[in-house]
């Protein structure tokens, strides 16, 4: 199963992604993490991509491409992936489709998770983490069972990112909106488009993505 999980900053597709994964066995492909592992790896244009960075440029959509065609080949793509924050674009949706269709593959479905603005913001502005081992937190939704003190690992010692505040926030939905957006649209007209309801409590969503996949009944992996 080959999927994109589509939504605006604070949505919730790096928690259903994870549920995704420990459900279906298939990896979540971060351009971030593949990029990293491309030049770790001195590949051809992991080598490439490192000299860009190098010289403090971004590392144009074609290099994101084929690391990205270059990961699907591995073994554990076999039954299918996840892509996380790519495509982006409507030019590297376009690329992703051409590579995809090279490769004698396609996308078997894009879901859009749908959430207001408001409480975007208000999820993204309340998330903090444990300084120590990361697990992370809400003002509202999600406070640790003892006050200050981390679930996990037992440290006292919690941080929020800077950029977590309504204010970027904000900035960030608007680049979403003028940016990515127009991808639903872009995937609609490809018949692969489902939504659901981000609003819903996590377990729900995730119910609902099992829904628009067909999937409620497939036996659990191994």
């Amino acid at each position: 199963m080959r999927l994109i999980l589509l939504g605006p900053p604070g949505a919730g597709k790096g928690t259903q992604a994870k549920k995704l994964i420990d459900r279906f066995g298939i990896p979540q492909l971060s351009t971030g993490d593949m990029l990293r592992a491309a030049v770790a790896a001195k590949t051809d244009v992991g080598l490439r991509a490192k000299e860009i960075m190098s010289a403090g440029k971004l590392v144009s959509d074609e290099i994101v491409i084929q690391i990205v065609a270059d990961r699907i080949e591995l073994p554990d793509c076999a039954n299918g992936f996840i892509l996380d924050g790519f495509p982006r674009t409507l030019a590297q949706a376009d690329a992703t489709e051409a590579m995809l269709k090279g490769k004698g593959l396609k996308l078997d479905c894009v879901v859009e998770m749908r959430v207001e603005d408001d409480e975007l913001v208000r999820r993204v502005s309340g998330r903090f983490s444990c300084a120590n081992c990361g697990t992370t937190y809400h003002d509202d939704t999600h406070r640790p069972k003892v006050e200050g003190v981390c679930d996990k690992c037992g440290h006292s010692d919690f941080v929020r990112r800077p950029d977590d505040n309504a204010e970027t926030m904000r900035t960030r939905l608007k680049a979403y909106y003028k940016e990515t957006a127009p991808l639903v649209g872009f995937y609609y007209c490809k018949g692969v488009l489902k939504f659901v309801d981000g609003m819903k409590p996590i377990d729900e969503v995730f119910a609902d993505i099992e829904s628009v996949l067909g999937t409620e009944s497939a036996p659990q992996p191994a």
